[in-house]
Parts: structure tokens; C-alpha cells; sequence
């Protein structure tokens, strides 16, 4: 899908990339209808035939979901893309849509708990397979390909354990091995972070995270080659995972302000995970800028900023971690992260509770762990009412 025009900048291109206007208006309306009107019974058969471009039924396609995939196949540098109705329909289709039965998947062991589910559960309903390796060590990805390994699926930062891997690396490996390399930006959104300028063939999104980030609505996003995106259109197109235009429309506002917002995401988060070092109830803090994360130089040579999550190992586990949380007064307990509002969740009874003890546990996943994705209040009143709840749960 080339762009209507690209500008040389991140935040021009996601601000200024629009439909083309029909009634002069300045900002893109929103396209609400089932279908589209032809204007001849030839212009029917060819758009039928993929012979000419335009919008036919708004599950193929529709200008607002158009105008948001444009926005990111510029932000991320890819050649094409679509949007899905949720961040896991971006997930599931990335990988539905290109495996077959008797294929194999290479996927990093830190991954949210749904992606976990789809490859321990969905697929190998169809005889696709998958082995595990841990994010940090090299060697376990090259031993561990296989003669029908199609893909290799990683998120970085991962989810919840912020472990970050070397996609210029994983790339070359991809390359070498002929195998598609699939990565979830989610964390690092295309403002911090472009798999595909390391060799990423796709590049998925749940855009219901910082992409939106005010906690409005759900949606999804699949960026890569034109020749991947062909076979993932397909399939999109007749199991019918389609974002609804007014969420595009919200999606590709929320673009506008990606920018300035991470700044001040990652701003904060770098600000609460330094203060948090030292607390004396708190085991470990891990933020991909700090000095102490394991691949803080990696972190810093592929992102532009550490990203707006903080995590912290609580001392007294599981009960110290739930009276945490139930000590907050300010700070939000819900399920979802890269809001405006600052949130606190306890991956391992939440997010992650479907996992088994020693799944959870190999990735980092420990009972007292909390996450916190920082919002963008002022940093001062956030800090504030951690610090108070962990006082209080001791």
C-alpha cells in the first residue's frame, strides 16, 4: 500500500498522512457504511478481479482503516499492512494466515499469556508445532530451528519481563534459516522501536495499548512485505477480523499525538524506576534504560527510549503483592497498559494466570512481581502513591 505522501519525520507523517477529502474537510471523517456504490458494472468486475484499487464491502477494506494502516506502514517502514479488530486477531492472523499443518514455530518463552494460549493451544490443533527458547541466549535459537520451521515470533520488550533481544541479530538469523520473523512492537510502538529496518518480515501491534492510548477501544495492526500482507489480506478478508471504522478513525487520531506522548512515558517510567532502586521491600527493578537491566546497551542501541513500563519484584510474593494493589489510592488495577492513566496489575493471578507455575517462573514471571505502566500524570503524585502502597504492604 504506498502512502499518499511521506514526509521525513515521525511526527509529520502521523499527523499529516489523510484519506483524500471529499467536502473540503480538514479533519478525515468517519466512513460509516457496509459497502460501496460502483460506478459501472466494469468498475464492479475490475476492483473484484484486484485489477484496479477502491473500496468494495467494509470488511475487505474502508477508507478510515486505510488511512490508519498507511499512517503505520510509514511510521514502521513497511510496504503494506492491515488492521484487525484486536491487538490478538493481529496476533492469531500473523500466524494463521501463513502456516500450514506440519509447520513449526520458533517463539520467544516471554510472551503475553493469549499469544502463549494460540501457540500451546489454537494451533496445534492443526499440526503446527512450536518450541520455546529463552530471549537472552543466543545459542538456544540456531540449535533449536528446525527443517519446517516457517516462523520465529518474538515480542521486545517482552511482556511482562521487559527482556529485550537483538533484532538486527534475529534478523540475520531469519535470513540465513529462509524463515519468516514475526515481531510483536507493542511495547516499544513504532516511536521507540522499527523491526523491520533489522529484517523483520512482520511486524504486529495491538494498537489497543499505547498506539490509542487513552483506553478508548481495541484494535490491532499487521505491517510487513507486500508478498506476506497479500496472503494475510486473503485470509483476513474471508474469516472477516475486521477493525470497525470508527475505531480506525480514533486509532489513526491517536497517531497524532504518539510522539509527544511516549516522550512522556518514558520520560516518567525512567524517572520511577531510578527512585525505585533501593527501596528496601523491593527485590529488583527492571526498566530497559536502567544501568542495571541485563541488556541495557542492546535496549539503548535499538530503541529510542526505554518504553513506558516499569516492573518490581515485591519481597513479601504473592500477599505482599495483592496488598499492594489494594493499597493504591491513585493508580489504576485494570487489565491493559499504555493508557494516560497510570496502571498496576499482578501478572501472575491476572494476565498470566493461565500459565503454569514453572512457565511463569522461567520467564521471569515471579509471585511478587508487579507491573506498572506509567501513565502520564506528573510523575511526582505516581510516585507518591507507589511508594505509599508498598509502605502499606508490608
Amino acid at each position: 500500500m504506498e502512502p499518499l505522501h511521506q514526509f521525513d519525520n515521525f511526527e509529520t507523517n502521523a499527523i499529516r498522512i489523510q484519506n483524500e477529502r471529499g467536502e473540503r474537510e480538514h479533519s478525515t471523517p468517519i466512513y460509516f457504511t457496509s459497502s460501496f456504490v460502483f460506478e459501472d458494472a466494469e468498475q464492479a468486475r475490475a476492483m473484484f478481479a484486484d485489477e484496479i484499487p477502491g473500496n468494495i464491502y467494509t470488511r475487505f477494506s474502508n477508507p478510515n482503516n486505510n488511512e490508519l494502516v498507511e499512517k503505520l506502514c510509514a511510521l514502521e517502514g513497511t510496504e503494506d499492512g492491515i488492521a484487525t479488530a484486536s491487538g490478538m486477531a493481529a496476533m492469531f492472523v500473523s500466524m494463521a494466515s501463513l502456516l500450514r499443518s506440519g509447520d513449526h514455530v520458533l517463539a520467544s518463552r516471554s510472551l503475553f499469556g493469549s499469544t502463549h494460549q494460540i501457540l500451546t493451544v489454537l494451533l496445534p490443533r492443526w499440526g503446527i508445532t512450536h518450541t520455546y527458547v529463552d530471549i537472552t541466549n543466543p545459542d538456544e535459537w540456531e540449535s533449536n530451528i528446525q527443517p519446517n520451521t516457517k516462523m520465529i515470533f518474538v515480542e521486545t520488550p517482552s511482556n511482562p519481563a521487559l527482556d529485550v533481544i537483538d533484532l538486527e541479530w534475529l534478523g540475520k538469523l531469519a535470513r540465513k534459516h529462509n524463515v519468516i520473523l514475526n515481531v510483536d512492537n507493542c511495547f516499544a510502538t513504532p516511536y521507540l522501536q522499527n523491526p523491520a529496518k533489522y529484517g523483520a518480515h512482520l511486524v504486529t501491534h495491538s494498537a489497543t495499548k499505547f498506539i490509542d492510548g487513552q483506553g478508548r477501544t481495541i484494535g490491532g495492526a499487521i505491517l510487513g512485505t507486500k508478498e506476506l500482507i497479500k496472503e494475510v489480506r486473503f485470509f483476513a478478508r474471508h474469516t472477516g477480523p475486521s477493525l470497525s471504522p470508527f475505531n480506525a478513525w480514533i486509532l489513526s487520531k491517536s497517531l497524532e499525538t504518539l510522539a509527544v506522548r511516549m516522550e512522556r512515558h518514558c520520560q516518567s517510567a525512567l524517572a520511577i524506576a531510578t527512585r525505585l532502586q533501593g527501596n528496601p521491600s523491593i527485590t529488583t527493578v527492571k526498566y530497559p534504560f536502567l544501568a542495571s537491566h541485563p541488556q541495557h546497551d542492546l535496549a539503548r542501541r535499538q530503541m529510542r527510549l526505554g518504553g513506558g513500563v516499569v516492573t518490581f519484584e515485591l519481597k513479601g510474593g504473592i500477599e505482599q503483592g495483592r496488598k499492594f494493589l489494594n493499597a493504591l489510592q491513585m493508580l489504576s488495577h485494570t487489565a491493559n497498559l499504555g493508557d494516560t492513566r497510570t496502571i498496576a496489575t499482578h501478572p501472575a493471578s491476572t494476565t498470566h494466570s493461565k500459565l503454569k507455575e514453572e512457565e511463569r517462573m522461567a520467564v521471569g514471571i515471579t509471585p511478587g512481581l508487579i507491573r506498572v505502566s506509567v501513565g502520564l500524570e506528573h510523575v511526582d503524585d505516581i510516585f507518591r502513591d507507589i511508594e505509599q502502597a508498598i509502605e502499606a504492604s508490608r
